[in-house]
């Protein structure tokens, strides 16, 4: 096969399946499963086969097709695939974890009623992640982030009779369009500034005139522009769609907060790095940490074990932003790379806990599970140990670059991604010790066995992942797109992140290692409320939406009644209602009244005639 042709298919696999899956086999659910796996797996095969191909090359023209797609007088905008080492590595990434979930999914899901609209709705999800992957200019990646938030607002709410997955899909779809409308104004403000929103073209303006984008409108539109992340990657303060999007089935919490979703805003990043400016990279830089650190914080408390992994994606998805904003978009990219495999890991491992305990979610419900799961038990271990960093697992390499990026360039910056690494070893050993070693809480331990095999050779797929590809690391190849970083002291940076380890397992290990219960709302009960009440956002955000809405309703009651209704509507009527009253008293009845008005009125014409 041309290798031209490859990404194509790639790119239209997967829609093909959720066409077909949604016009000819709704009925079938073997079948549908069926086709939506049997397209994501060959489109992973055929990424690995591109990558292999063409990952020892440079790619100097990495647009493989372009075909004229609008022509409204001087924006061009073409429909085309851009295929270099960055988006061939995010090709691996997503094609291989989505391939994971499809086969988990079809063990995890296989007794739901509706099977069929699931695959349908996930092979759509992996078409629309593929086309933001392989887009080449802004406007065809936006199409298809529109299209990713359309599939996971299906996927959310795929259990759309509970009111709590109906209103989770609704708050996802709604955040996130606030941040894609700052990221359209975004894409208008670079083409009417640069004149193109084909990537290749606005590198090569830049890099032939840097000075294009200098001033307030260069870090304006980076601001606009990163608007799409805030939104897509659920950061500060559009966090709070990403944690309720927990109301899906654990397959799509995987997918979502793994490699595709919320990764998207990440990618975009790296893709448009060349657009950011210092001042931009700043406010970048500091959105990513204080995302890190809150999400870190909120965790401590969660009791919901899908909860507590939704908050750990957003804590980490905060380090890569910071570490974009830093100026390195390999340091984000390696990170993002390895945190897809074991974040990914983690909640199928979530998910195969949650299938044993037959729906079970509170993990003080939970404990003594490690003889019961014991393939979840030590692949969710693996996972575990990688998101905190622990070599020789893919985490410390990725998280290591991360620290030494921020020790080099921004010290707080530094402090605070050191102070998050503790929390994370806290709050998940936390998990560990209460839902796997620790006493068991009640009986749903007692009968609890392991998942099918279709669920756990995914779990072991994905840990062999965890350990190997810290190995593979970000080099040189990709220094033409993500440019080369300076680091600070590695060996420093190790330091620091091996001690926050440490602390946060004693920690953990301390206060949870045999607890029946939480000490910590014990000690300091306001401390936990406010945790475990994700300092309140939400009833904040609620608070200012019901007074901002009550406000504008009725100032547009009050327009609505006096000035429409009252001075346009009812004036007019009025009018109309007293010019009819007045012909009214002219229509008698009575001859001589009308001969009267007849000779009245021909005496005014003859008298404005003559005059």
């Amino acid at each position: 096969m041309n290798d031209n042709a490859l990404p194509w298919f790639i790119l239209f696999l997967p829609l093909a399946a959720a066409a077909v899956i949604a016009l000819f086999t709704q009925r079938n659910k073997t079948a549908s499963a069926a086709l939506s796996i049997a397209a994501v797996v060959t489109s992973f095969a055929l990424s690995v086969t591109l990558f292999v191909k063409l990952s020892g090359e440079t790619l100097p023209n990495p647009e493989t097709f372009n075909l004229r797609w609008l022509h409204v007088g001087n924006l061009y905008v073409d429909f085309g695939i851009k295929l270099d080492q960055l988006s061939l590595l995010m090709l691996l990434v997503v094609t291989g974890v989505g391939s994971a979930i499809h086969i988990y999914s079809y063990g995890y899901m296989h007794e739901d009623r509706a099977v069929s609209r699931y695959f349908a709705s996930l092979s759509l999800f992996m078409f629309s992640m593929l086309g933001i992957v392989l887009a080449a200019n802004f406007v065809q990646m936006f199409i298809f982030w529109e299209l990713v938030g359309l599939s996971s607002y299906l996927l959310i709410g795929h259990w759309y009779e509970r009111p709590s997955a109906a209103e989770a899909c609704k708050k996802a779809f709604l955040t996130n369009r606030v941040g894609d409308f700052g990221f359209l104004l975004g894409i208008l403000l670079v083409w009417s500034t640069l004149g193109s929103i084909n990537f290749a073209t606005l590198a090569d303006t830049l890099k032939a005139n840097p000075a294009a984008l200098l001033g307030a409108a260069a870090t304006t539109a980076g601001l606009l522009i990163f608007c799409g992340c805030v939104g897509k990657s659920a950061q500060f303060p559009l966090h709070v769609w990403l944690p309720d999007a927990m109301e899906g089935p654990t397959p799509v919490s995987a997918l979502i907060h793994a490699a595709t979703m919320v990764a998207a805003g990440v990618y975009m990043l790296c893709r448009v790095f060349f657009l950011f400016t210092p001042d931009a990279l700043t406010v970048i830089a500091w959105i990513g940490g204080i995302t890190a650190l809150l999400a870190a914080l909120m965790a401590v408390q969660q009791n919901d074990i899908k909860r507590i992994l939704a908050y750990s994606t957003l804590s980490q998805l905060g380090y890569m932003v910071m570490a974009v904003g830093l100026g390195g978009p390999a340091s984000a990219m390696y990170h993002l790379t390895t945190h897809a495999f074991f974040k990914a890991l983690l909640f199928l491992g979530a998910g195969s806990v949650i299938h044993a305990l037959h729906h079970e979610q509170d993990i003080w419900k939970m404990g003594g599970l490690k003889a019961k799961l014991p393939i979840t038990f030590w692949t969710f271990l693996v996972a575990t140990l990688a998101l905190c960093g622990v070599p020789p697992l893919s985490g410390y390499f990725s998280k290591d670059e991360i620290l030494a990026l921020a020790l080099g360039k921004n010290q707080a910056l530094f402090a605070v991604a050191a102070f998050v690494a503790v929390l994370t070893t806290f709050y998940m050993f936390r998990l560990v010790f209460v839902a796997f070693t620790g006493p068991a809480k009640s009986q749903a331990r007692d009968h609890a066995h392991e998942s099918p095999a279709v669920m756990t050779w995914p779990l072991i797929f994905l840990a062999v992942l965890t350990v190997v590809a810290g190995f593979i690391g970000i080099d040189e190849r990709y220094a033409d797109v993500l440019g080369k970083p300076a680091f600070g002291n590695h060996n420093v940076a190790v330091i620091f992140g091996l001690s926050a380890f440490l602390i946060g397992l004693f920690a953990a290990w301390k206060l949870y290692a045999n607890a029946l219960s939480d000490p910590i709302p014990a000690a300091s009960s306001r401390l936990a409320s406010l945790l475990r009440n994700k300092f309140y956002f939400d009833e904040l955000y609620a608070k200012i939406i019901a007074c901002t809405q009550e406000a504008l309703a009725t100032a547009a009651d009050w327009f609505d009644r006096w000035i429409i209704a009252g001075l346009a509507v009812r004036g007019a009527q009025g009018a109309t209602e007293l010019t009819g009253m007045a012909l009214r008293l002219l229509q008698t009845g009575n001859l001589q009244t009308y001969a009267f008005l007849f000779v009245t009125g021909v005496v005014v014409l003859l008298y404005v005639v003559l005059r």
